[in-house]
């Protein structure tokens, strides 16, 4: 009999052992054996002994992931966090969505991501529409990490984000990365998806979500990809309301996405200008009266009646119309189709409950709070609403969302604490102790991962170390225990120690950066040169 204790007291039992024991031998012994899911089909991913390709009986298909040892990665110390304003923090949010039309992502992604903004961004979030889902290549995909992820991680993970979350059906994929420092708080991460695509059966279009809690305010961003053509406004609406009422998460108090303290709605929505004649469309945005443009807006017109999308705000549309150009161009669709430009691809968000703002706050502000004296309110302000012409792989052009969050931390203290004790170096084992600061349900397949600075996922670990398996601690309870020494790199370098909550699906607390020395085997087996009296 297994047994799972919460720190309340309160005990879950499962009833196979067996699936405990198989993903413990499968992870020590760095081999695929069995990893408890009792249905469907298992194949063993290439890449990584130990994640296993399930296919259920209902047709749901993913990985069930268990550590390994993966190569040394390169990377450089965090930048700095949130920062202060007016008694709140402040946190940078940026957003991008980008229907990428199944072309592969460009060499540079710098300027898309804006990395040098300063206040430093604290949050990406990106919603993509249309990668490449071919049959082989979505497989591929699965068992590989997609090459528009991959690009965005190599991208931010030496600027210390780590990828969060993601979330994929098809060609929809959104993407979610956060500075190191705030993983611990980012907690209750889940994840749906919503097909609309060929009566609801097909996955072509719809939307996916990832819900999370940030510093204890409830978040959820969905990225859609709705009906295309320019008669299809009323599907449109009809879809998007589907999404809203059919996507649930198992989270007690925020079990549909609209009951979310803050939504962040995105993608090819592909609504579209309507009335307006190709020439008149042109002229204008060329002479840059896109004002003209703005009451034809199908989006801005379906506010009007529908009360669901008049709860959604949204930046002016101060930027070119996003679609349809011709690739690697500036140039609108010159093909025999002749596509009317127009704004298809949008960024709007959602405060629950809301209030608009006094006069004395920022017009771009919207506010959370239950009442005047909420302990804890949110604050929105979208800094940045605009499109990349830079970017050609696509007949869309990418649309950039900035905001800044200005919230009141419902908890600042990580729920486990963990340090490397002593001198940390491959020629022998090494010690750690870790502390339980918060009630949490913790599981003895909680396990402790060593990371080189600027690792990209949890997942991106070096080594690992279970948890104490006999019982689970108590809170301020100090454990140590022991790391092999054949799992710590020979080289050294920056890393850092990471508890992972199985049950939370994160990593909820951090060592400080510390120094893993060159070890004498670095020599013996040839990786660096031996010094003999100070000559290499």
């Amino acid at each position: 009999m297994l047994r799972f204790k919460s720190r309340a007291g309160c005990e879950l039992e499962l009833e196979e052992e067996q699936l405990r024991t198989n993903c413990r031998n499968q992870k020590e012994n760095k081999h695929s054996e069995t990893t408890g899911l009792t249905t469907g089909k298992q194949v063993q991913a290439p890449d990584s002994p130990s994640k296993t390709f399930v296919v259920c009986s209902q047709g749901v298909c993913g990985f069930f992931e268990t550590p390994q040892e993966r190569p040394t990665e390169k990377g450089e110390t965090m930048s700095a966090g949130i920062f202060q304003s007016g008694g709140r923090d402040k946190c940078r949010l940026h957003m991008v969505t980008w229907n990428v039309a199944t072309a592969e992502p460009p060499e540079d992604v710098a300027s898309l991501m804006q990395l040098d903004v300063q206040p430093p961004t604290d949050i990406y979030v990106i919603g993509l529409q249309e990668v490449n889902a071919t049959p082989v290549r979505f497989i591929s995909d699965l068992l590989v990490e997609d090459s528009w992820s991959h690009v965005f991680m190599e991208t931010l993970a030496p600027r210390g984000f780590v990828k969060v979350t993601s979330v994929r059906m098809q060609g929809l994929l959104l993407l979610v990365f956060a500075k190191q420092m705030h993983l611990p708080f980012i907690r209750n991460i889940q994840t749906t998806y919503t097909r609309t695509g060929i009566f609801g059966y097909w996955g072509n279009k719809g939307g996916v979500s990832v819900r999370f809690s940030f510093y204890g305010h409830m978040v959820c961003f969905l990225n859609c990809h709705l009906a295309a053509h320019m008669n299809y406004a009323l599907q449109r609406v009809d879809e998007i309301e589907h999404i809203l009422e059919k996507q649930d998460f198992d989270i007690t108090d925020t079990p549909h996405v609209r009951d979310h303290k803050v939504v962040f709605w995105f993608g090819d929505l592909n609504f579209r200008i309507a009335d307006h004649g190709l020439h008149f469309l042109r002229s204008s945005i060329n002479s840059e009266r896109l004002n003209l443009l703005w009451s034809k807006d199908q989006l801005t017109m379906m506010k009007k009646n529908e009360p669901f999308l008049q709860e959604f705000e949204e930046g002016p549309l101060n930027f070119k119309p996003t679609y349809k150009f011709n690739r690697n161009s500036d140039t609108y669709d010159t093909s025999g189709k002749k596509r009317k430009p127009a704004w298809t691809d949008r960024i709007l968000w959602r405060i629950k409950p809301k209030t608009f703002p006094s006069e004395d706050d920022d017009d771009k502000a919207s506010i959370s709070t239950v009442d005047e004296t909420e302990e804890y309110p949110l604050l929105v302000i979208q800094d940045k609403y605009t499109c990349d012409m830079s970017y050609g792989v696509s007949d869309h052009k990418p649309v950039i969302a900035t905001f800044s969050l200005e919230l009141k931390k419902c908890y600042d203290t990580p729920q486990v604490h963990v340090s490397p004790l002593g001198v940390w170096c491959a020629d022998h084992d090494a010690l750690l102790t870790y502390t339980v600061q918060e009630d949490f349900m913790s599981s003895t397949w909680d396990w402790i991962g060593l990371y080189k600075v600027g690792f990209k996922s949890a997942s991106d670990y070096e080594t690992f170390v279970w948890v104490r398996e006999e019982e689970l601690p108590e809170i301020n309870e100090v454990i140590q225990i022991s790391m092999d020494k054949d799992g710590i790199p020979l080289l050294g370098g920056q890393f850092v120690l990471g508890y992972y909550s199985t049950n939370m699906q994160s990593i909820i607390g951090f060592s400080a950066n510390f120094q893993i020395l060159e070890s004498k085997r670095a020599v013996m087996e040839g990786l660096v040169p031996e010094n003999i009296n100070g000559l290499k």
